[in-house]
């Protein structure tokens, strides 16, 4: 193991990943939100980053019968953020089921989590490059 591959290094950079993929994702949403029958997307990634941290004896396995299936990866190297498209929801008559009231707040959601994680891994680093140069910043 080196000292960038840690567990917590890992997460914090999938965590950023995840963050600027969902805001791709929201912004695509917001800007068909006059697309007659479009249906919006959402990011899956939480809940599968909780499942790889804690690992697999604290859990019930999945079990995946379909290649669509979204499975728990098994290890947090392996986790990657996935698009999930949306469709048992319409906000109009014409199909399209995109808020912009929920947009927005996932924006600014988004916004503060990706600033955390950011922050965080900041400080990781920090913490390397004090006990490599022995300097504070």
């Amino acid at each position: 193991m080196s000292l960038f591959d840690g567990d917590i290094m890992v997460a914090l950079k999938k965590s950023l990943d995840a963050g600027a993929l969902r805001q791709r994702v929201i912004a695509n949403n917001i800007a068909n939100i006059n697309t007659p029958g479009f249906k919006k997307s959402a990011v899956s990634f939480e809940e599968r980053l909780k499942m790889a941290l804690t690992g697999p004896s604290s859990g019930i396995a999945l079990k995946t019968s379909d290649p669509r299936h979204i499975s728990a990866a098994s290890s947090l190297a392996e986790l990657q953020p996935q698009v999930v498209k949306v469709s048992d929801t319409a906000m109009r008559p014409d199909g399209n089921n995109v808020d912009i009231d929920q947009e927005m707040v996932q924006v600014a959601a988004n916004t503060i989590n990706y600033n955390v994680a950011g922050r965080a891994l900041n400080g990781q680093y920090s913490i390397l490059d004090y006990v490599i140069t022995g300097r504070r910043l």
